[in-house]
């Protein structure tokens, strides 16, 4: 290394003074990232222009390269809940573009393990870190001039009630991130069907943290996705292995509820085109739903015509449940051990499903409803916490969102009984019993 700089040196010595010029401005167009290596070592120059806006008071983004993985987008992501099924997908889709991800993970160091090969050399840096620790968050922070917070959870444990989860860490994320100074855009992953009058206190609790957002971090952008459906998800897979294990599949109040399930590449690609645009999404909701309504037993059909197994459907009358599913809630924090995880009968998921959850048309839904028993300053102070407005779907971030019959859900051939080849799908048997 020394030796090369010494008979670089030794040649420009010799050149001429115009042709010195000339390859200074050469080198300096073809290697931008030339700089003193400074704190971050002989890596920090190529990353400096990423970690650049993170500074309080600086301009705007500094990007460089044609677009790829290798590539500086200007973009340096915190993304708590990376490790979860959306995280990953959009993990992949902000390092493909050249953004450094920072990955907070609290389990083992296997949790984020996946995610280093989603980027280019140093730009997934996981960081270990606590919820209920605020140093460690803002440690985490302290680079970045993006944050996306996934974390969510649809059932509670003995650690992690609703409240803490879906209301008080995004509020306590979106307080430290407009301490910081230096965040330019602060998107909140909700939920579809979030409201303060819900009967499900899992998407009573996701409202209460869109509003504590919003009033810490006004310009934050709030994505409602609707039930998401890929490789990990946590509906398709439970009802094909439920199906495959017990031969039927039990349908809450006849499975007759709609809903607009979503592809999660999706959903992914919406959070990242939010960060592309000129801050027009700043300050807004967007609902999240796929192209097609169907109702739980059409997703269930769904479902099993690409396993190919034949539908079998138990009724269950939502009462009963519901008090199948209340054992678990009122003994969580009464008996000394851990209880399973809830997988078909979670109360809070029933209660989400007795309604039907769509998009909104109007954006009725987006808007705060006061009561006329509260104060005018009240209910001035609430109204101000929403951000009323039209409902915002992907049209407005221009995608064009999957149907979900093919791709989206071919993951599920692998609770095939024979293998991906074995069987045929329903439509065929039909035909076939009609000859």
């Amino acid at each position: 290394m020394q030796s090369a700089a010494w008979r670089r040196h030794l040649l420009d010595h010799h050149l001429s003074p115009s042709t010195s010029a000339a390859i200074a401005a050469f080198r300096s167009a073809s290697q931008p990232g030339l700089a003193p290596q400074g704190l971050f070592g002989a890596d920090g120059a190529r990353c400096m222009s990423a970690r650049a806006p993170a500074v309080k008071g600086s301009g705007h983004l500094v990007r460089k390269g044609t677009g790829g993985r290798s590539s500086v987008s200007g973009i340096v992501a915190t993304v708590f809940g990376a490790t979860g099924f959306l995280g990953r997908y959009l993990v992949q889709q902000l390092a493909k573009m050249g953004s450094q991800v920072l990955v907070p993970f609290r389990g083992c160091e296997d949790s984020p393990r996946h995610l280093k090969i989603m980027g280019d050399l140093g730009q997934i840096v996981p960081m270990k870190y606590h919820p209920r620790d605020v140093d460690s968050i803002k440690a985490v922070m302290a680079k970045s001039n993006v944050v996306i917070n996934l974390i969510g959870r649809e059932y509670e444990t003995r650690n992690y009630s609703f409240e803490e989860v879906n209301h008080h860490m995004p509020e306590q994320l979106a307080t430290i991130a407009k301490e910081h100074g230096g965040i330019i855009r602060f998107i909140q992953v909700s939920c579809l069907g979030a409201s303060p009058s819900s009967e499900s206190r899992m998407l009573r609790t996701k409202a209460a943290g869109e509003q504590s957002v919003f009033k810490e971090f006004p310009e934050a952008t709030i994505m409602r996705p609707a039930t998401m459906i890929g490789t990990e998800d946590r509906i398709l897979n439970r009802w094909a292995q439920f199906a495959k294990n017990w031969g039927f599949l039990p349908l809450v109040g006849g499975g007759s509820t709609k809903i607009q399930p979503v592809y999660v590449i999706d959903v992914a690609a919406a959070i990242v085109n939010s960060l592309k645009d000129d801050g027009t999404s700043m300050g807004k909701i967007y609902e999240l739903g796929g192209p097609e309504i169907y109702t739980v037993h059409e997703l269930a059909e769904l479902m099993y015509e690409t396993i190919r197994e034949w539908p079998r459907y138990v009724n269950v009358p939502l009462p009963v449940a519901r008090a199948i599913a209340s054992p678990r809630e009122m003994l969580l924090n009464k008996v000394p051990f851990p209880l399973p995880t809830p997988s078909i009968f979670n109360l809070d998921q029933i209660n989400a499903f007795a309604v039907d959850n769509l998009v909104s048309e109007d954006g009725e839904d987006l808007a705060y409803k006061p009561s006329n028993t509260l104060p005018f300053l009240s209910l001035l102070a609430q109204v101000l916490l929403i951000h009323p407005s039209a409902a915002l779907t992907f049209e407005d971030l221009s995608i064009m969102p999957q149907k979900l019959k093919g791709y989206p859900v071919e993951y599920l051939v692998s609770y095939r009984k024979g293998g991906p080849s074995f069987g045929s799908t329903v439509s065929e048997k039909m035909r076939s019993s009609e000859m």
